[in-house]
């Protein structure tokens, strides 16, 4: 694989995940580098990792980043309350579709719980300690699901700093867990009361405070460059490539020839495949790429990694959704018939 091929596709691999080379093709210069794609198509297949301000719900502002930026449409990628802030990720147009796949992703938090009176030090980073693992917890009264008992998962959770009855924390934990109904608990187990004072998101799935993030004043500075003074650059570092979304994704990288044929709906064959990553399981969700990194399609790999190596023919994904838009990768099927 030539080192320019490998560099397309570096910022989309996860720490760990590592190549496989099945085949090699030669590039025949269709499509677009994701972070080099022309403004109207960056936009269109454009992703914000916004960083949300107390007040407004989720819905609002992906409503406003939708006026600030003039888009037909805008989609978030799970909700956080009013007063919460934080990571957000707003996909823009296209990306609108492929959001629903970080809703489900597990979560980070940085926060506040104040108790109610005094508690012993030990006490509390004994009870703290026992919010671990798989834990029931049933939403609170103003939540917006049915309030039943169920299981989520908290990763990890760990005491950063202790001022009086101010507890800063982080959390790591599973989508849809309820930190303020956490802070409730916790009070309830020291027999003091508390409640969560203060929250922020600090990652949602591949989206961190640490990349990327940007204001909602960020985005109407970025548009104010675009047209006044014809200049996308600030708007190439506020927006990201959708493709980030699936950053945590497994991958088979195919090549330029199958493209076209898996966004007019064929399913991906093995003679199809380039390369894929060392994390590709059998029936679990991968995303299929061009070798330039460009999304083609989420699917279902019917094979391992180990099982991709070994095969030269046959069905190798079922596509669940694509997410390409078809002409950007003519019919090669088209041409072969021409050429006969």
């Amino acid at each position: 694989m030539s080192s320019d091929y490998i560099q397309n596709i570096k910022w989309l691999l996860k720490d760990g995940q590592n190549l496989i080379i099945k085949s090699e093709e030669d590039e025949l210069g269709f499509g677009f580098l994701p972070w080099e794609r022309p403004p109207e198509l960056y936009i269109k297949y454009g992703a914000v990792n916004l960083d949300k301000p107390p007040g407004p719900t989720s819905h609002q502002v992906a409503a406003w980043v939708k006026r600030i930026l003039g888009v037909s449409k805008t989609g978030h990628g799970g909700t956080l309350d009013p007063m919460v802030t934080g990571v957000l990720p707003i996909g823009l147009e296209k990306a609108t579709l492929v959001m629903r796949y970080i809703v489900g992703s597990s979560k980070e938090y940085v926060g506040i719980i104040h108790l109610h009176s005094d508690v012993d030090e030990e006490d509390l980073r004994r009870v703290f300690s026992l919010f671990k693992g798989r834990i029931y917890q049933k939403p609170p009264q103003r939540s917006s699901v049915r309030r039943r008992l169920r299981t989520r998962a908290i990763y990890s959770l760990e005491i950063l700093e202790i001022e009086g009855r101010d507890i800063l924390f982080h959390i790591n934990c599973e989508s849809g867990f309820y930190v303020r109904k956490l802070a409730h608990d916790i009070g309830l187990i020291l027999g003091c009361g508390a409640h969560l004072a203060e929250l922020r998101r600090v990652r949602a799935g591949p989206f961190h405070e640490k990349d990327h993030l940007a204001t909602l004043y960020d985005l109407v500075g970025a548009k104010y460059l675009w047209d006044e003074e014809d200049d996308f650059s600030l708007m190439r570092k506020v927006v990201v490539p959708m493709e980030y979304v699936f950053k945590d994704f497994p991958k088979i990288i195919v090549k330029d020839t199958a493209v076209a044929s898996i966004v007019y709906g064929a399913q991906l064959k093995i003679p199809g495949i380039m390369a894929f990553t060392d994390d590709v399981e059998k029936d679990k969700r991968v995303i299929l790429i061009t070798r330039k990194g460009e999304a083609i399609a989420v699917a279902l790999s019917k094979y391992t990694a180990e099982d991709l190596r070994s095969l030269d023919k046959g069905v190798a994904t079922l596509t669940e959704r694509v997410v390409m838009e078809k002409g950007i990768y003519p019919p090669m099927w088209k041409r072969s018939s021409e050429s006969t």
